[in-house]
């Protein structure tokens, strides 16, 4: 896909989610079971600054990487995040979840403001670990009549939407400047995220 309609099919993302945006009270209206755990899932990635700002560093750090890193990098967040989702849904405590998070925008932020190639194997650990933390997060913030797969799928599928938007970004600022700001702007949003 060229990255003119990646940019495209992210917009289209992006304008077909903002409704969920707008509402104060996700779920509402919708019932139980299926309806109110898909849309739920959908809407929580998007209700938070810290979901928002690492899932689009992700998509935005793969491009930056470029060849196979596209695709890897928001592959391994999706499935490690699913792995931590599973820890919450079996019962399992993770503490320090929220500084987890907080840690991954800090550190997201500067390995795409620092354009730093560091090695596969770390490129991967660093984007698994977070996406734990992630997984983790979302699963315990599932309303109690909703469906766990069918909120599972809508926080997969809003994650996934978040990596192409990055993916997408990434690939108009490559190489400029820009992207390494952003990074900045990310990493500072993640420090603020640390300390309050």
């Amino acid at each position: 896909m060229s990255a003119r309609r990646l940019f495209k099919f992210a917009g289209a993302t992006a304008i077909a989610l903002l409704p969920m945006l707008v509402e104060a009270h996700p779920g509402h209206g919708l019932g139980s079971g299926l309806g109110v755990g898909f849309y739920a899932g959908l809407v929580h990635p998007w209700s938070g600054l810290d979901h928002l700002l690492a899932m689009l560093a992700v998509g935005m750090w793969a491009a930056q990487l470029g060849a196979r890193m596209r695709w890897a990098l928001p592959a391994c967040f999706v499935s490690l995040m699913l792995v931590g989702a599973n820890l919450g849904f079996i019962g399992m405590t993770l503490n320090a979840a929220e500084q987890g998070i907080a840690v991954s925008v800090l550190i997201l932020g500067v390995v795409l403001a620092s354009a730093k190639r560091m090695p596969l194997i770390v490129n991967m650990a660093l984007t698994g670990c977070f996406a734990i933390f992630h997984g983790y997060a979302h699963s315990v913030a599932m309303p109690a009549q909703s469906s766990a797969l069918s909120y599972l799928l809508g926080f997969v599928l809003s994650t996934v939407g978040l990596h192409l938007m990055g993916l997408a970004i990434g690939h108009r600022l490559a190489n400029k400047t820009v992207l390494r700001w952003a990074g900045a702007a990310i990493a500072l949003s993640g420090a603020a995220m640390l300390v309050a």
